[in-house]
């Protein structure tokens, strides 16, 4: 790519790295290996002598989903070259890398150029002088950058000097233009080997000229996951995280990786969640494992892929019909418009074609004076009854309105709208627009994701149709008179990003919020704080505890905050009896917690255990 083309490369690379996150590749070294180059071998010097082989991986990844492709030239430095008699290579090895990895990239990834360590100490701690690694790290910046590089990733370092050292000579070399990234790698501790906490080196990263600061290499994802939660406290730039499959193992004469690609994926989905904005893999990780994180990312985080429309803002205008009025839309939209407090039990639509069980639990709970029940769309990814008839059978047969779960998983934009239609043909006036879970999470992991719009995407839809128009802004001949909810999580790790889709969410149509489970209050206020600008009526969900494994998969699985204080109580009930009255009690104490600060709870009914529910909504009082 001509050097001309650098800066706008670098422009279109912040802008993405600004709108979502962005996976890169996995392992060279490890899938060189694996196609039989012995590790004696200098690996970039494959880039002229075998380059197919290094082109074929390139390739492999590209299939699985990267949008990065960092280059073959980890160790191109005239440093490590040396050690093979080929320090007078640099120029060409890490030209022919960009080469490779450019032609495989196309237009579908971005080719990042790699630089790792000298692989000799920096003053003080060896006899390498800051001005002798400068000039060599300019050398391999230099090259690659006028070979073609789109960004620079400075990985796997252990010595902070170093690292400085590189970095300062990358941007001299590169110019201010160039998009830097700077990596280190830890310890067990998610220390640098070095000894310095992961606060100091986050602050020491922070200083350096460098555009995206971050971990790769180490010992695995969970080790990294825990130091990236650390490092986001402290981090001034966006974070990258490029964890081992683990450490490797010594399998039959060969270093085996261990962390399978699913492991591997759920690591990647607390990535997310914790705020990182580039996703990879190092050592051990293979385009299985990156085709696992690029599905994470994507049910996580769906790409905005273009509607093949044309929309005139004007005459979309023009035809749109008057929005209804929220008191008028349902039920539950006339209590919340009028500030009444609200419950909502959740059940789950069925695993066969049988309802009566949940036909009989609505019915309890209409009976105890609950205003909704609130119906998941394949929740956990799993296969049941579809919650659109599920929600029909529960208004038809237990008189109760419902709450329909509905996400973006499982339809394309066309489906999205013709089952909104039809939930509006079938009386059902009130949604919750979410997501969805990835389907590795169920029992099909291999089924495929749609995800053709997240739930932002989707509110803008049901906006759309409540004004009698479809996505594309023409006229559909009448008007849906949907209620329309979003999902929040007070509890996020990335609050930031959780509060700004949380605005984007009430500026394309949201009208009420129901947030994922609270055992926190100070969260829950902490939230609503950040949201006063854009407040909606908020019902805060409420999960009677039935064990203390089940307090643990809170806290471990699905991320939410719970105190110490609930984990003990939890812990120390004797048996499973006194497990549930332990957990029916803390719920209840959070109803009267949060009461005063919200509209509404949504008590869930773990394993159909719908009189728990009830007897959790019996703290809210008199209504």
């Amino acid at each position: 790519m001509p050097r001309s083309n650098f800066h706008n490369r670098a422009q279109e690379f912040r802008e993405r790295l600004g709108e979502r996150v962005i996976v890169a590749d996995g392992a060279m070294g490890t899938m060189l290996y694996s196609k039989g180059v012995f590790i004696n071998r200098c690996y970039d010097e494959l880039n002229v002598v075998q380059p197919s082989l290094v082109k074929s991986i390139h390739e492999e990844y590209v299939k699985a989903g990267a949008e990065i492709l960092e280059t073959n030239t980890y160790g191109a430095n005239r440093g490590r070259l040396a050690g093979y008699g080929l320090a007078d290579k640099v120029v060409a090895i890490n030209q022919a890398g960009v080469e490779l990895a450019r032609e495989a990239a196309g237009e579908k990834a971005f080719v990042a150029g790699s630089m790792g360590p000298l692989g000799a100490r920096v003053e003080p701690l060896g006899t390498v002088s800051v001005s002798e690694a400068k000039e060599i790290f300019g050398e391999q910046a230099r090259a690659l950058v006028e070979a073609g590089v789109d960004l620079l990733i400075l990985e796997t370092f252990s010595d902070i000097v170093e690292l400085r050292a590189a970095v300062e000579a990358a941007r001299e070399a590169a110019g201010e233009d160039a998009v830097i990234v700077a990596e280190v790698t830890i310890d067990d501790y998610g220390r640098l080997p070095t000894g310095m906490s992961t606060e100091d080196f986050t602050r020491a990263l922070n200083e350096m000229p460098a555009d995206v600061i971050g971990c790769n290499c180490s010992v695995g994802p969970k080790v990294m996951l825990e130091t990236i939660e650390k490092m986001v406290k402290a981090a001034a730039k966006p974070l990258s995280a490029m964890p081992n499959a683990g450490l490797p193992v010594r399998v039959e004469g060969r270093n085996m990786y261990l962390c399978s690609p699913e492991y591997m994926s759920q690591y990647a989905r607390r990535l997310l969640w914790a705020g990182v904005k580039i996703i990879g893999g190092c050592c051990g990780t293979t385009p299985a494992h990156i085709r696992e994180i690029v599905s994470e990312v994507r049910s996580l985080q769906p790409a905005h892929r273009p509607v093949e429309v044309e929309i005139k803002e004007e005459e979309a205008k023009a035809k749109a019909l008057p929005k209804l009025p929220m008191a008028e839309k349902s039920g539950l939209g006339a209590k919340l418009a009028a500030g009444k407090f609200v419950a909502f039990v959740e059940i789950l639509p069925p695993r066969g074609t049988d309802a009566a069980k949940e036909i009989a639990g609505a019915r309890l709970c209409a009976e105890h004076g609950i205003d909704c029940i609130n119906v998941p769309d394949g929740p956990r990814a799993s296969a049941r009854m579809s919650a659109q008839v599920t929600c029909r059978l529960i208004q038809e047969q237990a008189g109760i309105e419902a709450v329909l779960h509905f996400c973006c998983r499982d339809r394309n934009i066309l489906g999205i709208q013709s089952e909104l239609l039809g939930a509006q043909a079938l009386g059902i006036r009130n949604l919750i627009c979410i997501t969805g879970d990835p389907p590795r999470m169920g029992t099909y992991p291999g089924a495929t994701a749609v995800f053709d719009v997240d739930s932002i995407g989707l509110v803008n839809i049901v906006n759309n149709l409540n004004q009698g128009l479809d996505i594309g802004g023409n006229p559909i001949g009448s008007q849906t008179s949907l209620l329309i909810g979003v999902g929040a999580n007070p509890g996020a790790l990335n609050l930031d990003e959780e509060v700004r889709r949380f605005e984007q969410k009430v500026k394309a149509g949201a009208e009420y919020v129901v947030t994922q489970p609270v055992f926190d209050v100070t969260l829950l206020e902490n939230f609503l704080r950040r949201i006063e600008a854009f407040r909606l009526p908020l019902i805060a969900g409420i999960w009677p505890l039935t064990s203390y494994r089940n307090a643990e998969f809170m806290v471990n699985e699905l991320r939410v905050p719970v105190p110490e204080a609930f984990l003990e109580r939890m812990r120390r009930a004797g048996n499973r009896e006194a497990a549930r009255a332990e957990g029916v009690a803390i719920a209840q104490e959070m109803v009267r917690q949060v009461r005063p600060m919200v509209q509404g709870v949504q008590i869930s009914a773990p394993f159909g255990r719908y009189e728990l529910a009830i007897r959790v909504a019996e703290a809210i009082g008199p209504r």
